[in-house]
């Protein structure tokens, strides 16, 4: 379908949360990592191995079995209590929302329908609530709620259809490339978010 005269190539807006519109501070986790004499970025290697990570993101374990499992596969290389802080500390990573990326999206959602679409845990409503963000988007396809998880073409279709909107006609925005990629696959439109500017360009067509 062509555009016409005035429309946006787009009908409703498709966003990632994590690194697009929230962000974690890391710094304590780091500083651990340090004083145990690990190289920074060791406990998310650990954490977020596919194997430890995709069960947390698919709803099957809960927050505390995903530090226990982190810090089981840390106890060797530093001794267990420190292993357990280090899982500890990754889960309780505070994290902030960018307000530029917030706004863009508020004012993207008068016109059309925004969807959120994560890889998300089962925290991750009280976490939008926590940042006074529980009423940004029409509908939130959390991993964890529906049992799927980036890049599963599913969870592209099911976003779109509570859009409304056919999977051609949506905007999807994510920092993971592979996830934009499987976005384009689906014949969404994929903008590869490495910050705000990127999204404020793809929105341009919305705004007056």
């Amino acid at each position: 379908m062509s555009d016409g005269p005035g429309r946006a190539p787009f009908d409703a807006v498709l966003c990632d949360v994590d690194n697009v519109i929230r962000f974690y501070d890391s710094s304590r986790l780091h500083a651990l990592e340090r004083a145990a004499g690990l190289a920074e970025g060791t406990t998310m290697k650990v954490a977020f191995a596919p194997e430890r990570d995709l069960p947390l993101l698919l709803g099957r374990i809960d927050a505390q079995e995903w530090v226990r499992s982190i810090a089981e596969t840390l106890t060797g290389q530093v001794p267990e209590p420190t292993a357990w802080e280090l899982g500890a500390a990754l889960l309780e990573s505070p994290f902030h929302a960018n307000d530029e990326v917030v706004a863009l999206l508020r004012r993207a959602r008068v016109h059309v329908p925004l969807v959120l679409v994560t890889n998300a845990t089962l925290r991750l409503e009280d976490d939008l609530t926590s940042l006074g963000l529980a009423d940004l988007a029409d509908h939130v396809v959390s991993s964890a709620r529906v049992g799927l998880a980036k890049p599963d073409p599913c969870i592209y279709r099911l976003a779109a259809s509570l859009a409304a909107v056919r999977p051609d006609r949506c905007l999807f925005v994510d920092d993971s490339e592979e996830n934009v990629e499987a976005a384009a696959a689906e014949g969404m439109l994929p903008v590869h978010f490495r910050g705000a500017g990127d999204l404020a360009r793809a929105l341009e067509p919305l705004f007056p």
